[in-house]
C-alpha cells in the first residue's frame, strides 16, 4: 500500500459506499472511463476499415484517400480540442461564480452532476479517438477508408451539438430555483435511503418493550473510543446489527452522523443482554463507522440544510431577497419531509427482534433551528424576511403533525421578539403581525399573540397600529 500514491491510495482505504460517493464527486473518475472506451471504439473502427471492404458496398463519394482521411483529422483534432478548452473555461466560469455567490459547498455539487461529466467524458473521449486514428493512419498511403472519415466527421459533429448542451446545461443550472431544487432532493433522497431503505428492515414494531429494554442499560457501560479526529460520515447498520448480535450487546451510538469527534472521544457504548461479561474487539466496530476530515451527504440531512441556509446567508449579504425567499420555501418543504420521520422510533433490532441498536434521535427543533436559525440571525432587522419565515412556519403548521405546533410557535415567538427594539415602518408590521396571526391560529396559541401584538405596538409610536389606523380611515371614510 505505500507504493500506491496517496490519492489513489485514499479510495483504497475507504469502504465501497464512500468510496463511490467519493469517486462521482471527482472530475477525473466519468472522463477516464470515456477515454479507455474511445481507444476500444477507435480500434474497432481501425479494424472494420482495413478488414472489410466497405468500398464495395459504399457510394463513390462517401470513400476517402489516405492523405485525406488524414488532412480531416488533423483539422478534427485542433477543433475538438478547442471546444475542450472553451468547455473547461465555461467549467471555471461556473464555478468560481457558485464559490462567490453561492456557497464554496456548492462545487462538489455542479461536479458531481451526471450531465457535467458526461460532458467532459465526450470531449476528452473524442480527442483521444481522433488522435489515436492519426497515429495509425499515418503509414497507409494508397488505402481507401470509409468507416474513419465518416465515423470521425460524426464524431465532432456530436461534440459540437455537446458543447451547446454544456453551455445550456450551465446556465440552466446556475439559476436559483434549480440549484435549491437541486439540494433539496438530495436532501430527500438521503431520508429515503437512511431512514426508509437502510434502517427499516431493523425498526422496532413494539417500542414501550424495547424502552423498557433499554431502560436496562448501566450506569457506566463499556465505551468504544474513536482513534481519530474528524466527522462521522458513514455508519453501516446493518453490520453493528449483525456483530451485535453475534456479541450478545447492546449497541447505543454516542454521535449522530456530521458529529466532529476529537481522538479520544466517545462514538459507542454497549452492555450485555445476559449475565456474561461482553468481550468484543472495539476496532471490528470501529471499522464499521467511517470518521473523516469532511462531512458527506450519503447520511448527513444537516449537512444539506446548512448547505441551503448558506445559500440564503449570501444572499442577503448580496441583497438578493427572491433568492433567499425561495431557499425558504424550500427549506419548508424539506422540513416537512423531515417531520414526518420525527416519530419513528430509535430502536434497531435483530432478526430475532432483540434488541441491538439504539441511535440518536434529532428533534423537529433541532433541524428547524438549522434550516432557518442563520437565517433569523443575519437577516439582521429584514422584516419582509423575517414576514416570509412566518408564512412558512404557518404552511408547516398547517402540514405537521399537531405535536410540532409549539416548536413552531415558540420559533415564530423567538424569532418576533428579536425585532422589539427596531423602528418598523407601519406596512411592515402589519404584514409581520398578521404573519404571526395566522400562525397562532394554526397552532392554537391566540390568547398568546394578542400579548405579543400590544407589546409590539406599544414599543412603537401609537399611530404605528395598523389596526388602529384601519378603524380610523374607516370612520372617516
Amino acid at each position: 500500500m505505500k507504493i500506491i500514491p496517496p490519492g489513489i491510495r485514499k479510495y483504497l482505504e475507504m469502504s465501497e459506499r464512500l468510496r463511490k460517493h467519493e469517486l462521482k464527486l471527482t472530475l477525473w473518475f466519468t472522463p477516464a472511463i470515456y477515454i479507455f472506451g474511445s481507444f476500444l471504439f477507435a480500434a474497432i473502427v481501425l479494424l472494420v476499415d482495413l478488414n472489410v471492404q466497405l468500398g464495395d458496398w459504399v457510394p463513390k463519394f462517401l470513400q476517402s484517400k489516405a492523405s485525406v482521411s488524414r488532412m480531416l483529422i488533423t483539422t478534427l483534432i485542433g477543433g475538438i480540442l478547442t471546444l475542450s478548452a472553451y468547455t473547461l473555461n465555461s467549467l471555471l466560469v461556473v464555478l468560481t461564480t457558485f464559490s462567490g455567490q453561492f456557497s464554496p459547498r456548492m462545487l462538489l455539487n455542479f461536479v458531481s452532476d451526471k450531465r457535467t461529466q458526461h460532458v467532459l467524458g465526450i470531449f476528452n473521449g473524442a480527442f483521444v479517438y481522433v488522435l489515436t486514428l492519426f497515429i495509425f493512419i499515418t503509414n497507409y498511403e494508397d488505402q481507401t477508408f470509409v468507416a474513419i472519415p465518416l465515423i470521425t466527421t460524426l464524431v465532432a459533429l456530436f461534440a459540437a451539438v455537446t458543447f451547446i448542451y454544456f453551455i445550456n446545461h450551465s446556465t440552466t443550472w446556475m439559476q436559483v430555483h434549480n440549484i435549491s431544487y437541486n439540494m433539496q432532493s438530495i436532501s430527500k433522497q438521503i431520508l429515503d435511503q437512511s431512514i426508509n431503505k437502510e434502517m427499516s428492515p431493523y425498526r422496532s414494531t413494539d417500542t414501550l418493550f424495547h424502552e423498557q429494554e433499554a431502560k436496562k442499560k448501566p450506569e457506566q457501560p463499556e465505551k468504544i473510543y474513536t482513534k481519530q479526529s474528524g466527522y462521522i460520515q458513514l455508519i453501516n447498520f446493518d453490520q453493528i446489527i449483525d456483530q451485535a448480535q453475534k456479541d450478545h450487546v447492546v449497541v447505543q451510538l454516542e454521535a449522530s452522523v456530521g458529529t466532529f469527534l476529537l481522538e479520544g472521544n466517545p462514538i459507542l457504548s454497549y452492555w450485555s443482554t445476559d449475565d456474561r461479561v461482553p468481550d468484543i474487539d472495539h476496532n471490528t466496530y470501529l471499522g464499521m463507522l467511517e470518521v473523516g476530515q469532511k462531512q458527506t451527504e450519503i447520511q448527513d440531512v444537516e449537512h444539506g440544510l446548512n448547505k441551503l441556509s448558506e445559500i440564503a446567508i449570501k444572499a442577503l449579504g448580496n441583497n438578493d431577497p427572491k433568492t433567499v425567499s425561495n431557499i425558504i420555501h424550500q427549506l419548508g418543504e424539506l422540513l416537512l419531509k423531515i417531520s414526518r420521520m420525527m416519530n419513528i422510533p430509535p430502536y434497531l433490532v435483530d432478526n430475532e427482534k432483540q434488541l441491538r441498536l439504539i441511535i440518536p434521535g434529532e428533534s423537529f427543533e433541532f433541524y428547524l433551528y438549522k434550516g432557518y436559525g442563520y437565517i433569523r440571525h443575519y437577516a439582521e432587522g429584514n422584516i419582509q424576511i423575517i414576514t416570509e419565515i412566518l408564512r412558512v412556519m404557518n404552511l408547516l403548521a398547517k402540514s405537521v403533525d399537531t405535536s410540532h405546533h409549539q416548536t413552531l410557535w415558540e420559533f415564530g415567538c423567538n424569532t418576533v421578539y428579536g425585532f422589539q427594539s427596531l423602528h418598523i415602518y407601519e406596512l411592515d408590521q402589519h404584514y409581520l403581525l398578521e404573519a404571526l396571526k395566522e400562525l397562532s391560529e394554526t397552532t392554537g396559541h391566540k390568547e398568546e399573540y394578542e400579548d405579543i401584538r400590544e407589546q409590539i405596538i406599544e414599543s412603537e409610536h401609537p399611530t404605528a397600529d395598523p389596526y388602529k389606523s384601519q378603524q380610523n380611515a374607516a370612520q372617516n371614510s
